[in-house]
Parts: structure tokens; C-alpha cells; sequence
């Protein structure tokens, strides 16, 4: 019986060593790795200068004086270049009734232009893709856009699809979580995301000041990507995910209306963006952060902030009150000052406008080398949605930042009010030059003016002066 008694213990003892040995594999093959991205680089004739900016402004008849101020005043001060790229169908003054084939047309050369590069730079068939994610908020057509990729590349009828729609600026980190969970019961796989925006048949032709602001910021972009579990392409990665963090504030009522899609008074549709914006934002990211920092950052550091925190509490506050103040939903940088630079080496921004940028900087504390990707991506490239955070990664690779071993975060925020981070290892030194080749070199400026203010200040003074539609003094026809 004694003997028996040790058989039955050694058996159960194998047993439990082989269902953890394979615990870890199935872990191992949950990973979540990128093989590589590709943004869009539209083309030339598309090119949206300052010129051409105003010239689109004027030739909307509703506006007035005031109206006309407000738009150069918030391209002023929006951190837009000279570089960046519009939709054809706005540059050729069709804005105002787009056809479904247009549509189509500007959505079909991002998707496939990118989809294209990524094939050919990885060396990938279609026909190995075992899941497609397709993220674009304005434009959800039947058949979907994932049928209209699949169609064109032939790819397998067994493909998982996903296409999502009104996710916002912040869909393409919901797009790689969804890749993400997918991963975890489809073993040895290969998926695709493709991240875009329709621009052209959304242009807003009204008045409004909340809703003309979206025709300032955004810009024609797009970036596809493939991922992979598969343990044996490990080496042929360039980043892991790490930590994947999502936070909805929509049952808030100012948070879910401080960015959405409405018709105004005189029936132009268009997306309205409130001044509560900003505030419904930090306070995405702040519940957002309470939740990744324990995640990304060492112990040390957690413990160097409890006990700063745990000491200016005892200071201010009676010592029943301590632990309510640890886990309310105040700002996790206040008091203790956490520094998440301790756990992560850069930072990827959405470049959403220049006041999104200062105002996360200036909560999480980065220097202007930690905002350098997100503030050059919206010089160069504009607001280009869910896309942005990839252009600002392209800038950190094509300027040979990312090293073996460092660490991003990502932040992306969205209508809903949506905040989404993500957090990445890099798997092998980067130095692809990418969609930034041909002007990397002059990036950073020396300076960045605004070409807005440089050429057009004047109009503030001597706009009333020349008659509201006298284009003869600005020189654009």
C-alpha cells in the first residue's frame, strides 16, 4: 500500500509539472508580437500649404469676419506645417457633394498603398493572414471594408474579420487589444490592423466655431500592421506588447459629448468639440494611468512614491484619511510626483492638436526630447486620427532612438471620451527611415514658425479694409 501511495504521488507530481510546462507554452504563444508597420505617405499634388488653406477657407460664403478670425487663429496655434496632405476631393472643391465612388477612391489608396508595402517589406502572402482588423470611425460600407481588402488580395474564406466603426482617434490601440485577445485562442497566427480616416465626404461647410475646428486639425493619413504569436518569428520582431490599458468615460455626460458628430442650426454636419475637451480628457488619462503605472513602472519607484505621498498626507490630513486619498481617483501625479520615465524610455503622444500635446507633457512631466515625436508628427503630418501615434513612432525609429530592450508608451485619445494606452519592448535596435526618408534630416527645426502667422497676421487688421470675398490682396487665384 506504502509503495502504491508513492506512485500515485509521483504520477500526480508529473502531472501537475506537465499541465504548468504547458501553461507556459500556451502563454508563450499569447504573445503579442509587431513584425512591422507602414504609414501612408500621400502624394504630392495633395499637399496642403498655407495658400491653399486659406483659399478653402474663403471659399465657404458663410463665414463672416468673425468666423474667418477664429479659423486662422486656431491655425495659428494649432502646430500644423506646411507639409501636410488633404483629401483630393476638398483640393478640387467637391467637398460639397462627394459620391460614393470618391469615397471609396481615398479610403482604397491608403488601405492598399500601405497593405502593399507591408506584403512586400515582410515578405508575407495574403494568403497567410488568419486575422483582419479594420478601424476607420466616418465610413462603414456594405459589403465592409474588410470583405473589400479580402476581395482584392484573395485571401482565405477563413479569415477572422473585425470591422469597427466610431471608435475614434483612439481605435487603433482597441484594434491591436482586439488582435490581442484573438491571439489568445488561435495559436501560430498572423493578424492584420489597418488604421484610417474618410476626410473628404465628412468636411464640415458650416459656421459653427465647435465644429469648423475638426477641418484645422485633420489630415489625410493612414498605417497598417501586422502582428504575430507565433514563437518561432520572435527574432523577426521589431516590438512586444507588454500592457494594453482601456478606459470609456461615456457614461459621463460631458465627457461623451465633448467631441461628437452633429448636424448645427443650419443643418451642415460636422464634429463638435467643447471647450471640456481638455478637462474630460485628463481625466480619462488619469484613471487610465492609475491602472498601467503599477504595471510599467519598478518597485522602487512605486515605493519612493507611496512614501513621498504617505508623508504629505500625515502632513495635511488627519491619519484616518490616509488611505482615502491613496485610492481616490485624484491626479496620480500630484503629491508624490511619480516619474514614469523610470519604467519607460519614450513616449508617443496623439498628436490630436498642439494644446493635447502640451497639456499630457505637462501632466506626466516630459521634456520637450519626450514630446519632440508627437509635436514633429503634427508639424509634418497634421492630425491624422488613429494613425498619429504610429507617424510619431516612425519619427523615434527614423532618428534611431528605439534600442534593444527600451520601452514605449503609447497614448491615445478618442471620442466616447476614450483614453487607450499601450506599453511596448523593443525587440532589436530600429533605425528604419521609413514614411519620414525624405525629410527626417530637417527634423527638428532650428525653429518652428508658423507659416499662418507669418503670412497672413496682417489679416486681422486689414481684413475689413479689401471687402469680405476681394481674394485680389491674398494673392491665391
Amino acid at each position: 500500500m506504502e509503495y502504491l501511495l508513492k506512485i500515485l504521488c509521483l504520477l500526480s507530481f508529473l502531472y501537475s509539472i506537465s499541465k504548468l510546462f504547458k501553461l507556459i507554452l500556451k502563454r508563450r504563444n499569447q504573445s503579442c508580437y509587431m513584425l512591422a508597420y507602414e504609414c501612408f505617405k500621400p502624394k504630392e499634388e495633395t499637399k496642403l500649404d498655407t495658400d491653399t488653406c486659406v483659399r478653402i477657407i474663403l471659399r465657404n460664403r458663410n463665414l463672416g469676419l468673425e468666423e474667418f478670425r477664429f479659423l486662422l487663429k486656431a491655425m495659428v496655434s494649432s502646430g500644423i506645417g506646411e507639409n501636410t496632405h488633404c483629401p483630393k476631393i476638398v483640393l478640387e472643391r467637391r467637398e460639397t457633394c462627394p459620391t460614393l465612388k470618391e469615397t471609396y477612391q481615398e479610403i482604397d489608396e491608403i488601405m492598399f498603398d500601405t497593405l502593399d508595402n507591408l506584403f512586400k517589406k515582410t515578405c508575407f502572402s495574403p494568403s497567410e493572414i488568419d486575422i483582419l482588423v479594420v478601424n476607420l470611425s466616418l465610413f462603414s460600407p456594405i459589403p465592409s471594408l474588410t470583405s473589400r481588402i479580402i476581395n482584392r488580395y484573395k485571401m482565405r474564406e477563413d479569415v477572422k474579420v473585425f470591422n469597427l466603426a466610431g471608435m475614434g482617434c483612439s481605435a487603433s490601440v482597441v484594434a491591436i487589444d482586439l488582435v490581442q485577445q484573438l491571439f489568445k485562442t488561435h495559436e501560430n497566427s498572423l493578424g492584420i490592423v489597418v488604421s484610417t480616416e474618410d476626410l473628404g465626404s465628412h468636411w464640415y461647410l458650416g459656421k459653427d466655431k465647435n465644429m469648423m475646428l475638426s477641418n484645422c486639425l485633420f489630415r489625410s493619413g493612414g498605417c497598417s500592421m501586422l502582428f504575430t504569436n507565433k514563437t518561432e518569428l520572435k527574432n523577426k520582431a521589431i516590438l512586444k506588447l507588454k500592457h494594453i490599458e482601456r478606459t470609456l468615460n461615456g457614461a459621463d455626460d460631458e465627457a461623451y459629448n465633448c467631441c461628437i458628430q452633429v448636424e448645427d442650426e443650419e443643418g451642415f454636419a460636422g464634429f463638435r468639440l467643447t471647450k471640456s475637451l481638455v478637462k474630460s480628457a485628463a481625466k480619462a488619462l488619469t484613471v487610465n494611468l492609475q491602472r498601467v503605472v503599477p504595471k510599467i513602472l519598478p518597485v522602487w519607484e512605486l515605493v519612493r512614491f507611496f512614501t513621498v505621498l504617505l508623508c504629505n498626507c500625515i502632513k495635511k490630513i488627519r491619519l484616518k484619511n490616509i488611505f482615502s486619498v491613496f485610492f481616490s481617483r485624484s491626479n496620480v501625479f500630484e503629491g508624490g510626483g511619480i516619474n514614469l520615465k523610470a519604467g519607460i524610455e519614450h513616449f508617443s503622444i496623439h498628436p490630436g492638436g498642439k494644446a493635447v500635446i502640451d497639456g499630457v507633457g505637462k501632466g506626466l512631466r516630459l521634456n520637450e526630447y519626450d514630446l519632440e515625436p508627437s509635436r514633429m508628427a503634427l508639424h509634418r503630418w497634421g492630425n491624422t486620427s488613429s494613425s498619429g501615434i504610429w507617424y510619431a513612432l516612425g519619427y523615434m525609429e527614423a532618428k534611431k532612438r528605439l534600442k534593444k530592450g527600451d520601452r514605449v508608451l503609447m497614448i491615445s485619445l478618442g471620442a466616447g471620451l476614450k483614453c487607450n494606452t499601450c506599453v511596448w519592448e523593443v525587440m532589436r535596435d530600429l533605425c528604419d527611415r521609413n514614411v519620414w526618408k525624405d525629410c527626417i534630416e530637417n527634423y527638428p527645426p532650428a525653429s518652428v514658425s508658423n507659416p499662418f502667422k507669418e503670412k497672413y497676421d496682417w489679416i486681422h487688421d486689414e481684413y475689413l479694409g479689401f471687402g469680405r470675398y476681394d481674394y485680389s490682396r491674398l494673392k491665391l487665384d
